[in-house]
């Protein structure tokens, strides 16, 4: 293994993949853990816990551990401020990680995490104006402006998945109505699969209810690329709510691309599709006519190999300045 490996850990509301990653974005060893439904000392320890799993497995020392977590980040502080989807507020994350791990600690917000990667490796490479949507559990959301992540006053810029595009739409987790990961999330994706299951029994989606299985996004995604036309149709709903937002914001940024990342495009242009006919119609020229809408070209471990950069440059930053 290359000298410089680093740990990348992203965080998120159902699972946290951890992974030891060197200076050429190769992963070397992974670990998976469940993060839905845990208390916050129990995230704490189940973040200890993948860490130090793939820290054993490595062949070389471990210089760092970078973080991407779904959290309001105070960078100045490495404070967890807070997070919708798990029991962190207030956490001096940065610290306490450090304290437990023994090593030196960097984290963000997880979908800066995985602007950071696509930009600097991915599909948002030689961009200077960007945005990214992490569709999974709930919708993460990253600005880049003028090359630069933009964190706003106190870590909060970026939550694209908290503004507004229904006013008569269902709660979100955060409390609000009608954001767009109420209605444009993984979560939705599988609450609008049964939703269609109940109403079209004689479908893949509703034979799959009737069989006793839970409709998840990922199964809705499966019998969509299957040719199961009612999870198609859920699919590409999901996708022009998907697109409403998107157009909103490239009428406000002007971005050269939206990626879109998270488990949530495993759909691929079954939603991606819907969501470029909606920019395309709803977005104003010329923002419309430049943007490309493209999926991460990391995947699901675009937030991961992001985290794994944080710490990387932070380490770098460390021997620029000894």
């Amino acid at each position: 293994m290359p000298a410089g490996c680093v740990i990348g850990v992203d965080l998120g509301g159902t699972k946290l993949l951890a992974g030891v990653v060197d200076s050429g974005l190769n992963v070397h060893h992974r670990a998976y853990r469940r993060s839905r439904g845990a208390s916050e000392a129990e995230v704490l320890d189940i973040i200890v816990s993948a860490v130090r799993e793939v820290r054993d497995a490595a062949e070389r020392p471990i210089a760092g551990v970078g973080f991407g977590i779904p959290s309001l980040v105070d960078q100045e502080r490495g404070t967890a401020v807070s997070t919708v989807h798990l029991p962190l507020r207030d956490v001096p994350f940065r610290d306490v990680m450090a304290e437990r791990l023994g090593l030196p600690v960097w984290v963000d917000n997880d979908a800066n995490a995985a602007m950071l990667v696509e930009h600097r490796a991915g599909a948002a490479r030689g961009a200077s104006h960007a945005l990214m949507y992490t569709l999974g559990t709930g919708i993460g959301g990253a600005v880049l402006v003028d090359g630069r992540l933009v964190h706003g006053a106190r870590g909060g810029a970026g939550e694209l998945g908290h503004m507004t595009v229904d006013i008569d739409g269902p709660v979100c987790p955060c409390g609000q109505v009608g954001c767009l990961e109420a209605l444009a999330s993984g979560t939705a994706l599988g609450r609008e699969g049964e939703r269609v299951a109940r109403a079209v029994p004689d479908s893949r989606l509703g034979q799959a209810l009737a069989a006793g299985r839970e409709i998840t996004g990922m199964l809705v995604t499966e019998l969509a690329h299957d040719g199961c036309q009612a999870a198609r149709d859920v699919v590409a709903l999901i996708g022009t709510r998907l697109g409403v937002g998107i157009a909103s914001m490239v009428n406000a940024l002007n971005p050269e691309v939206v990626v879109v990342g998270g488990g949530v495009i495993a759909a691929g242009d079954l939603l991606l599709e819907p969501a470029r006919d909606v920019v395309r119609r709803q977005a104003l020229a010329p923002s419309r006519d430049d943007v490309r809408v493209v999926p991460a070209r990391f995947g699901e471990e675009s937030g991961m190999l992001g985290a794994a950069l944080l710490a990387l440059d932070g380490l770098d930053g460390r021997l620029a300045a000894a």
